[in-house]
This record gives structure tokens, C-alpha cells and sequence, in this order.
């Protein structure tokens, strides 16, 4: 297959990232179809790409009319067979679950043509725990994105079942939608940025876990050193708590870490409120307009000291 040859990419998951990869898709002209278990979370997913829309004109990368294009490129099912059947292109976005997205790949291989290449976006897995099962190994790897509204950086990752050509030919699908491909060698846990990214989320953490420092603070200290627009915490809600918490006891499951634990009991506690950071509204901190956001975080203490 060549790279001419990708005109319908399906879309596994209708979540934040789902969202996130199917209109940069449908934005570089391809059709997608969005595949979900249930009618509402599509419902969901539709309501938040207008807003993605809305974000996309905002930074001038779109017009009205060039993102009320990409939109209708994009299609919305629950029905398996007719999100699979036309598929050349499959991005997975289910939850960090080897065994979950195992079987939603082995279902998708009885119905995706032959020629189409399988791809998987998790953060924190490597494609060889499940590579096997999708029945397609060397069609088969990691294609791992990152916020599209702010970074175009995705990360490829083969297993070493996965063919050069494909490998190859993700490579040239990246391009072709706008994106920077970061080539890893062989497999890493983390991929490049996320193997960084996710030590300062263990350590933001575990220092609010212990009860060390307050949430703002552990992130105005960031900010503040580090010149950034965000601390771990903000970068956690607009990821979404829920993710961050499912990677963070997946780990502390297999390492049997107790400090690793607790970090993932801290974080559960706003999963189980609901509070799952800017796509539900609320996180560590509030949304729409984030105190963090104020031009004056930073400074706020020594103005007020």
C-alpha cells in the first residue's frame, strides 16, 4: 500500500485524543470514521470537537468554512462492521489496558481490509504486549500524538515484528497530516517526551501526596523557574486526570511501588468525584479560565506578601 492509498482513517475511542487525532485527519482531508460502544459518548465527542473547531480558528489554522469542511469528513458510529469495512488507516485510543485494547484490535482485524495498518496512541504501553493479537503484527505499532491544539510532535514506535515499509509508511502519514515524526529506535516505555513528562508528574505527586506543598504551589514553582504557561498540575487536567490516574496504578501495580500507590490513591479521589480537569470542567483546578492562566500567578504571593 502506498501512501496515496490511505483515504478513510477509523478512529477507535471517541475520547479526548480520539477527538483529537480524527480532526487532524478530517483537517488534512481524509474521511474518518469514529468508532464508539456507546451512542452518548459519540453524543460527547461531537459537542467537543465543535470546540476544538472553535480552538483550531482561534490560533488561525482554520476558517469557518475550512473547519466546518473537516467536520462532515467525519462520520460517527457504534456499529463495528460499518466503522471497520472501508478502514486503511486504524488509530486506537481505548483505555491503558493491554488486555482491553488486545481484544478491540482482534475484533477490528475480522473487519478492517487486509491492507489497512493498525496503529495504537497509548501513552505508556509498548506495542509488543498486545502486538500478537491484533493479527496483523507487522501491519502494527505505536503512533503515539500529543496535544494537537499546541504541539504537532507524535512519537512512532515499531515492535520488532513491525515491517520497515510500514514503519515507513507511518512515517509518511505523519507528514501528510501536518505532524513531526519522532522515530524511536526500539521500544521504550514512555516513548520520549512522555518518559520525561510522566517522572514530573511522579514527582508533583508524590509532593502533594505527602502533603509537602499545595497544588499551586508545587506548579508556580515550575512556572516560575521554568518560564512555562503551566505547572504538572495544569498539564494533568488538560490531559485528563482520569488518564494520568489509570497510568499512574498501572505502574504502581507492576513495580509494587508503595509511594507510587499512594500517588495513584491521591489521584483517584478526583476520578471518583468526577473532577477529571478541563474536559469535564473541573480538576485541580477550574475551568473554563484557570487560576493558573491569570498573568499574576506566579507573582500573586509577592504582591500579596
Amino acid at each position: 500500500m502506498n501512501l496515496e492509498d490511505i483515504k478513510t482513517v477509523l478512529i477507535l475511542g471517541s475520547g479526548t485524543m480520539g477527538q483529537q487525532i480524527g480532526f487532524q485527519c478530517a483537517v488534512s482531508g481524509l474521511d474518518v470514521m469514529m468508532y464508539d460502544i456507546k451512542a452518548d459518548m459519540l453524543e460527547t465527542a461531537d459537542t467537543r470537537l465543535k470546540k476544538l473547531a472553535k480552538a483550531y480558528m482561534k490560533a488561525g489554522r482554520l476558517t469557518p468554512e475550512t473547519a466546518a469542511a473537516a467536520r462532515n469528513r467525519i462520520q460517527m458510529t457504534t456499529d463495528a462492521q460499518k466503522a471497520g469495512e472501508r478502514a486503511d488507516f486504524v488509530s486506537e485510543s481505548v483505555p491503558e489496558d493491554p488486555e482491553l485494547k488486545a481484544r478491540v484490535f482482534a475484533q477490528f482485524h475480522d473487519i478492517c481490509p487486509a491492507h489497512a495498518i493498525f496503529t495504537t496512541n497509548t501513552s505508556s504501553l509498548i506495542p509488543s504486549m498486545f502486538a500478537e493479537k491484533t493479527g496483523r503484527p507487522e501491519r502494527f505499532a505505536a503512533f503515539h500524538f500529543h496535544d494537537t491544539r499546541t504541539t504537532s510532535i507524535v512519537d512512532i514506535m515499531p515492535h520488532p515484528g513491525t515491517a520497515p515499509e510500514v514503519v515507513a509508511l507511518i512515517e509518511a502519514f505523519a507528514v501528510r497530516i501536518g505532524q513531526i515524526p519522532i522515530m524511536l529506535k526500539k521500544e521504550n516505555f514512555g516513548y520520549v517526551f512522555n518518559a520525561m513528562i510522566m517522572e514530573l508528574f511522579k514527582s508533583a505527586q508524590t509532593l502533594a501526596a505527602n502533603d509537602v506543598a499545595s497544588i499551586e504551589d508545587i506548579d508556580r514553582a515550575w512556572m516560575g523557574v521554568m518560564q512555562a504557561p503551566m505547572g504538572p498540575f495544569g498539564i494533568m487536567d488538560s490531559i485528563g486526570i482520569d488518564t494520568v490516574w489509570k497510568v499512574t496504578d498501572y505502574w504502581a501495580n507492576i513495580v509494587k511501588d508503595p509511594q507510587q500507590g499512594k500517588n495513584a490513591d491521591f489521584m483517584k479521589i478526583y476520578v471518583e468525584k468526577g473532577e477529571l480537569g478541563e474536559k469535564t470542567g473541573k480538576g485541580f483546578y477550574d475551568y473554563p479560565g484557570p487560576v493558573y492562566a491569570a498573568p499574576d500567578f506566579v507573582d500573586s504571593k509577592k504582591k500579596n506578601s
